[in-house]
């Protein structure tokens, strides 16, 4: 029996129908070999590019078309705390019978997500290969940091309201691996809106622009230098995919967080 986040124990499944919520996690079945299992996916699953296409999209991460998930006669759902209503969990779980919850909260979560995926569905090898090639990487991260300053940084998700992330989340974890610290410190929502004062903006050392899940472009931060009186050069588009996505993208996305320190 194997324990998912919410401490749920399952059984071993090795011919397992799956429909994925979580588009990190529907990238990673692919990498573990289990894509010919994966029946389902949301339209937000769009990695990898060259096979994702052919597994049949049921809605969003947060609205699915329930006809078309009955359909697919799944027997498990994977599903993330952050990504997936309570609610609409609870729905489907009247009809597919198993019920995977994940929750990767910091870079090392990881391990346990390739272990719990690994076990389950029966590729205990690929997912050894992946904890191996997760751990190189972050290996690589943490020796990269001890040669950066700390930065504090400020990390847009969204525009209208300005929204950023709390120190508790994956995004935020995965940037202090790389010795960038988000503000503000604290905050009791995860996800919270952002009061764009002359200190805050003062304060930190680099403004980050995400380019999921609001796509911020190269404009943007043009307007905003010009809106908010900032300097261009502290304002950077950053890639979403490598600080927000757990699975098999972590491996090249703390790769990537190393690097990018480095420019700031």
């Amino acid at each position: 029996m194997f324990t998912d986040a919410i401490g749920t124990s399952h059984e071993t499944a090795p011919d397992a129908r799956i429909l994925s919520l979580v588009p990190s996690i529907t990238e990673l079945l692919f990498d573990m070999g289990l894509g010919p299992q994966l029946v389902g996916r949301t339209a937000f699953c769009v990695h990898p590019q060259d096979r994702v296409k052919q597994i049949p999209s049921i809605g969003g991460t947060k609205q699915v078309n329930m006809d078309k998930v009955k359909a697919l006669n799944a027997t498990h759902l994977i599903v993330n705390i952050d990504e997936n209503p309570k609610e609409l969990v609870e729905e489907l779980a009247k009809f597919i019978p198993h019920i995977v919850v994940t929750h990767p909260n910091t870079p090392a979560d990881n391990i346990d997500l390739f272990s719990l995926l690994g076990n389950i569905f029966e590729q205990k090898g690929q997912a050894a290969r992946l904890i191996s090639e997760f751990q190189a990487a972050l290996t690589h991260a943490q020796l990269s940091a001890m040669d950066l300053p700390e930065r504090k940084v400020l990390y847009f998700i969204w525009k209208d309201p300005w929204m950023s992330v709390s120190s508790d989340t994956y995004i935020s974890h995965s940037l202090k691996m790389a010795n960038m610290i988000t503000q503000p410190p604290q905050n009791e929502n995860r996800y919270p809106e952002v009061d764009l004062s002359e200190a805050l903006l003062n304060e930190v050392d680099a403004i980050l622009f995400s380019s999921e899940p609001f796509l911020f472009k190269e404009d943007h931060l043009d307007q905003f230098a010009g809106n908010f009186n900032i300097a261009r050069e502290k304002l950077h588009i950053i890639d979403g995919e490598m600080t927000s996505w757990y699975g098999s993208r972590a491996i090249n996305g703390m790769r990537y967080l190393a690097d990018f320190a480095k420019t700031l």
